[in-house]
């Protein structure tokens, strides 16, 4: 594990491609060998929210809480630069994703992963965790919200509480994808496309 730095200010929460064991989690590495990085564990959203994919299986989080799942994912503590980096990968600049805040608590802490029941014990478990200090303040990357209902739609209302190797299966590598479009248009072909 990689100690401690000082400049790894800003915390992001990574439920798709960046985590550990998926094809953009190359970045972080990057990020870490160079200390402008630390991985701090793996965490869960306190409110439920939809993850799904996109065209070439591109996981989407939706700011829409209260529906879909506790999304599972992990949580880096990144210096200004290595923010600036990710923002770039995640196309802040051109309406792909925004960061915004998330609020977490560490994973499996009073929910089994992917149990996503609504019961008096889940609020229990929320209230000891806000009491305990538990959760955690972070950002994530959701879809902008310029096309996040349609995404929502398109994927039937349904999404999945973590971003395994069963979700990404044919995921397709910006450098594999048709580079006569941006991704922007293939969000928009994807969306208005027939369902499956």
């Amino acid at each position: 594990m990689v100690s401690e730095n000082s400049s790894c200010t800003s915390l992001i929460f990574t439920y798709g491609t960046l985590k550990r064991g998926f094809s953009n989690h190359v970045l972080l590495q990057d990020l870490m060998r160079t200390g402008d990085a630390v991985f701090k564990g793996s965490y869960q959203t306190v409110e439920k929210y939809p993850l799904v994919c996109g065209p070439y299986r591109v996981p989407f989080l939706l700011n829409m809480p209260g529906s879909g799942h506790r999304v599972t994912g992990e949580l880096y503590a990144v210096s200004s630069r290595g923010l600036a980096r990710v923002d770039e990968l995640e196309g802040t600049s051109l309406g792909h994703y925004e960061r915004l805040p998330i609020l977490l608590i560490p994973a499996g802490y009073g929910y089994e992963s992917g149990n996503n029941k609504e019961n008096e014990e889940d609020q229990a478990v929320l209230t000891r965790a806000a009491a305990g200090g538990i959760t955690c303040a972070a950002e994530a990357y959701y879809a902008h919200k310029s096309f996040e209902k349609e995404m929502w739609m398109k994927n039937g209302g349904k999404g999945f509480g973590i971003y395994s190797d069963k979700e990404a299966k044919g995921y397709v590598k910006r450098k594999d994808r048709p580079q006569d479009l941006s991704f922007l248009d293939h969000v928009r072909i994807f969306i208005s496309s027939p369902s499956d």
